[in-house]
This record gives structure tokens, sequence and C-alpha cells, in this order.
């Protein structure tokens, strides 16, 4: 294999550094030259990496970064000596970078939105797995690529899941993140909450319960970026917190009645990310997670990155994979050597 060539890399606010170097360190390690364009709300992650290029003693231009708009962006992209670009973002910003490339045939590798799911199976351990996913669901304000969104749970079990689910919920402490005593701050900015209380306000207009109290959490206001964390039930397909992704502190729950009815459900969406399903049967688990169409399927955890695992998603998740072995064949291409002998 030989390296690519020079590679953009498009990166994302949510977990700068992380996300960008998954990118990043397999692109320069395959031998490729990177071009660096982070997102303008984080524009000092790319100046310390710059920093840390220069430090580490790089040839000079083989690591660039660029402060760009959407416009020079894409003319980055659709540049004749760009050989490969990764995108990490929305679904409308993957559309636009392919977009970019309708004049040229180049790897493009996309990790984008999610609406990642849960099943709680009827012999699953409770109180882990009400640990697991209420962390699942809120950390970093369930601003994560995969964090869970939607959780469905069975019959037999639903009720003292949902209550238990409560409980903790009500433990977070919604503030300032510098003060000490916080376990859930702000979303990254007022547009992104108003957003998210726009799909609760459109479930709740439909029929769903919300069980926490916003009351709980004065740090919670309107037309700011805190918003308490909200747990739904009574929820259904027809309501877009179950079926757009929200990128908040929000998640529906919904009760089922078999594992066929549950997988369903899990597949009823137009994104493929992770999934995660909570149950004692590994043989079980094996069986119904090689049936969810998502890039990654999680037993007893979920929000979780293995370097070792290939990272990937698949239908408007995107398309590509990091991490891995198999990562390294994305920023590298396959070249054939047919030699014969002058003798």
């Amino acid at each position: 294999r030989v390296p690519i060539g020079v590679v953009g890399v498009l990166s994302p606010w949510i977990y700068p550094f992380l996300t960008s170097v998954n990118a990043i360190v397999p692109a320069l390690m395959a031998g490729n030259v990177v071009v660096l364009k982070h997102s303008f709300q984080t524009p000092l992650v790319a100046e310390r990496y710059a920093k840390a290029a220069s430090k580490a003693g790089l040839p000079k231009g083989v690591f660039q970064i660029l402060h760009l708009d959407h416009k020079n962006t894409a003319q980055l992209i659709s540049d004749a000596r760009m050989d490969g670009v990764f995108f990490t973002g929305s679904v409308q910003g993957g559309i636009a970078v392919q977009n970019s490339l309708t004049n040229k045939f180049i790897p493009c590798g996309l990790e984008l939105g999610g609406k990642d799911p849960a099943y709680v199976m009827a012999n699953a351990n409770l109180e882990k797995s009400i640990e697991g996913l209420v962390d699942g669901a809120f950390f970093n304000s369930g601003q994560s690529c995969c964090g869970i969104e939607r959780i469905y749970v069975h019959e037999s079990i639903y009720d003292k899941f949902v209550d238990s689910f409560v409980e903790t919920t009500k433990q977070y402490q919604l503030g300032n993140p510098l003060d000490a005593g916080t376990n859930l701050g702000p979303m990254v900015k007022t547009d992104a909450a108003n957003y998210v209380r726009k799909q609760i306000g459109e479930a709740l207009g439909k029929g769903a319960k919300s069980l926490v109290a916003e009351s709980l959490f004065k740090a919670s206001k309107k037309e700011t970026p805190y918003l308490s964390p909200h747990v739904l039930v009574d929820v259904d397909h027809s309501m877009e917190v179950m079926t757009q992704e929200s990128f908040g502190p929000v998640v529906g729950i919904m009760k089922v009645a078999s594992d066929a009815e549950a997988i369903a459900l899990m597949n009823d969406s137009q994104y493929g990310l992770t999934a995660s399903l909570w149950t004692d049967d590994m043989d079980r688990a094996t069986v119904l997670a090689r049936q969810i169409e998502t890039g990654t399927v999680f037993m007893n955890r979920c929000d979780y990155l293995d370097p070792a695992l290939a990272w990937t998603g698949v239908k408007n998740s995107g398309k590509g994979v990091t991490l891995s072995k198999i990562g390294y064949e994305h920023v590298s291409r396959v070249k054939s050597f047919n030699f014969r002998k002058g003798d």
C-alpha cells in the first residue's frame, strides 16, 4: 500500500481533539500530507495541533492548518491537489462534502449523525443497565456522537426500569462546568438547546409525558444553553425526538413485547452508527446484533470507543472507517508492482 497523497481532515467542535486525531494520526503515519480545517468554534485546537507538529519535528508542509468558511472549504475539497477528505459532522455537512466532489473520484470518509438506540432485554441486570444508560444518554449533556437517544425496554421490566432511570436522572446537578458540584453542563449554544426544546415540545404535544420536572434544575432556563435532562415516555416514532438526532439531554423510552419488536424499532431509522444490547445472554445478543443495522453493536455498554475496533456507520451515519488496522486502509491505497527481469 502507498499513501493517498494530500488528505483534508474536516473536524467538528464536539470532542475537538478526539474526533480529529482519529483521522490525523493514521493519515500521517501512512505517509500522507494532512491539511486540517477545524470548526470555526474550536480554532485554537487547530493552532495547538500546528504547534505540536512543529515541536515534534515534522517536515515543513507535512501538516498544515486552514481557517475557512463553508465556501472556501468547498473550494479546498474540490481542488485538484486534494487526494482524499475525511469529514465529521452533520448529515447536511456530509452531503455538502459529497457535492463538492462531483468532479473527481477520491476517497471520502464521512462520520455523520446518529440516533443511537438501546434495547434492555428481559434478563438484563437492571442496576447496571440503568447506570450505563443514564450516563450514555446525558454524558456531555447528550452531545456525543454515539450517545443514547432512544431506549426500548422489555415490558416485563419496563416499570422498574423507568422508575429507577428517572430517580437516577434526578441526581444530576446542572450548572457552570467550572463549579466542582456540577456534573451536567450547558449545551454548546442556545440555538442547539432551543432545537432540543422544540423536539420535546412537539413530543409533549403528541401525547408524550416528561417524568423529570425541569423545576428541579434551577439553571435550566429558556433562551440559554442550559437545559435540564428530560426523560420522555408514551413516545412513538411519529415524534421527532424518536427519529431525528437530538444531540442534547433528552431520551425517549418505549415498552416492547419482544426481541423482534425491539429490533424492528431500532432499525426504523435513517441512521446507523451504534446500538447497545443489555442482557446476560451473550449468545442471544450475538444473534440480535447481526440483525441490527449499525456500524457497531455494544453489549452491556454504550458511548464507548475502542481504538482496536473499526469505527464506521451505515445509512445516513456515513461511510468509511477510522481506527483499527482497517482504518489505515482508508488513508492509503493499493498499488501493484508487476516487474519482469531484463534477462
